[in-house]
């Protein structure tokens, strides 16, 4: 029985760690504890990050949704990430597509009423980013927290060419948008949603507009200095109002050739933003544009700048004939309808077209193109 008790005591005594052991053991314990504190900390700045990354080898990248529009990269960061998300192909059929409506804004967005009862009803199928430093949205409004994070602190950043590059690489960054309309604050919408989600996402090409016309508001505002990566037979001119699909978005957040050119001759050249879209997609991707916007404006000769519209401008007449005096095709086919949004509409527009939606513009019906 002694010797039984003294064997069970020798093997409980060699069991017991040595004085190394215990050391090795509390420094596990010390290198643990400092990982469980450095992802509490990471987890704590996520409303700062986009986009969660888990990279154990090149091809083996865990994608997760963004859920805040914050983060801190500079614009060439940002057009690099984007780029990099991009290529996560295969997350891209997990989820509904979705459209990316893009407002290029100075100021806080006076028809938002009117795009909250356009959207309502839509989840999941829209996303809404806005370039601009001012503006306040209800909690309840598509607009809230939407601003996009900008690093316009001087004359260049503000530029639309670069404000609508910022937009589109922003866009990006979530993987189920597939087509990008850019729009401006004084923009309505002529049909409902499901007709323009089903009729962009439909379309095989992009709605740019891209023309090629002599004169000096065209031709004449063409440099040698663009050459030899933008000559005279490139150089296009179109509005900036433009819808594309996610490949003519890459095509220009990815463009190292054309805008870096745009970019030093910025003090040299007039109204730009005319010229960029329309040349480095003529040059980039021409056999998949449409030559033709979606956006639709009145022009007068003599004018510089388009018709606004106020209350009393205003009627069902009006946005009936938009459509009714054009003809274009869509996937190379004709139809009757060319545009799928309106310009300029000033604040004051805002009452008559809420008494207008649900009629004219068809808000709260679901009608398929």
């Amino acid at each position: 029985m002694k010797e039984t008790s003294r064997f069970d005591l020798r093997r409980m005594q060699s069991s017991v760690c040595s004085s190394d052991d215990v050391a090795v053991l509390v420094r596990v314990l010390a290198v643990l504890l400092l990982l469980v504190v450095a992802v509490s900390v990471v987890s704590t700045s996520t409303e700062q990050k986009l986009w969660a990354w888990s990279v154990s080898s090149e091809e083996e990248i865990s994608y997760r949704p963004p859920t805040s529009l914050m983060h801190n990269m500079s614009d060439e960061q940002l057009f690099e990430h984007a780029l990099r998300v991009s290529k996560l192909s295969k997350y891209r059929s997990r989820g509904t597509p979705k459209v990316a409506f893009m407002f290029l804004a100075e100021e806080r967005i006076s028809l938002t009423p009117l795009w909250d009862r356009y959207f309502r009803g839509y989840q999941g199928l829209y996303s809404t980013y806005i370039h601009s430093s001012q503006g306040d949205y209800a909690v309840n409004s598509v607009f809230y927290k939407r601003q996009i994070p900008s690093t316009a602190s001087d004359s260049k950043s503000f530029s639309t060419i670069d404000a609508a590059r910022r937009l589109l690489a922003n866009a990006l960054l979530d993987l189920s948008n597939e087509r990008f309309v850019l729009l401006s604050p004084a923009c309505i919408p002529l049909f409902n949603f499901s007709f323009t989600y089903k009729y962009l996402m439909s379309s095989k090409y992009s709605f740019v507009e891209a023309f090629d016309m002599p004169g000096p508001g065209a031709r004449g505002r063409y440099t040698p200095k663009l050459a030899p990566e933008v000559g005279l037979s490139q150089w296009r001119k179109g509005t900036q109002w433009l819808e594309v699909s996610r490949r003519v978005a890459l095509v220009v957040v990815n463009d190292t050739t054309v805008y870096p050119k745009f970019d030093r001759l910025r003090s040299e050249m007039i109204v730009q933003h005319e010229h960029y879209f329309p040349t480095v997609l003529t040059v980039k991707a021409a056999h998949i544009i449409a030559n033709r916007s979606i956006t639709w404006e009145l022009w007068r000769s003599g004018q510089f700048e388009p018709v606004t519209f106020g209350m009393e401008d205003t009627t069902e007449q009006l946005l009936r004939k938009i459509n009714e005096e054009h003809e274009c095709s869509h996937n190379d086919k004709p139809t009757a309808v060319c545009f799928l949004f309106a310009r300029r509409f000033a604040p004051s527009a805002l009452w008559p077209l809420l008494k207008l939606a649900p009629t004219s513009l068809g808000f709260g019906s679901r009608e398929t193109y």
